[in-house]
């Protein structure tokens, strides 16, 4: 096998990108500073000191919403190369298929308002993880 100029331009890129990548972790590995013990292991927000547990648990209605929301989210950017080739169409077709999308989004909506989804419980308990 002959070794050519075009293998091993890929030889150093890969190298290089390899450096690239690998430089900046081996540089913090080795030039930052290093600190024990003292508040080093406390979860740090805003210069407050901490008070009670980090590990809360949350109502899982907050995992609902995200994920109602990212599914309608994604659907809605569907739209986006719809309109942009609407005006380079002929008849009525997009407009049909705009709605039956619309509709199918419109029945999932109603779905989601019939199994309770979208209501808020009153109170919201937080209680530490025992």
């Amino acid at each position: 096998m002959v070794f050519t100029w075009l293998q091993a331009a890929l030889l150093i890129f890969i190298a290089a990108g390899l450096a690239f990548a690998a430089g900046p972790l081996l540089g913090s590995i080795l030039l930052a500073p290093k600190s024990v013990g003292g508040a080093i292991g406390e979860p740090f927000e805003c210069g407050i000191p901490t008070h009670g547990s980090s590990l809360t648990r949350f109502g899982i209605n907050y995992y609902f919403y995200a994920i109602v929301f990212l599914a309608f989210e994604v659907d809605i950017l569907y739209l986006f190369p719809v309109a942009t080739w609407f005006n380079h169409s002929v008849g009525f077709a997009p407009v049909w298929k705009i709605l039956v999308f619309l509709g199918v989004l419109g029945l999932a909506v109603v779905y989601f308002q019939r199994k309770g989804v979208f209501e808020w419980p009153r109170r919201i308990q937080i209680s530490p993880r025992p």
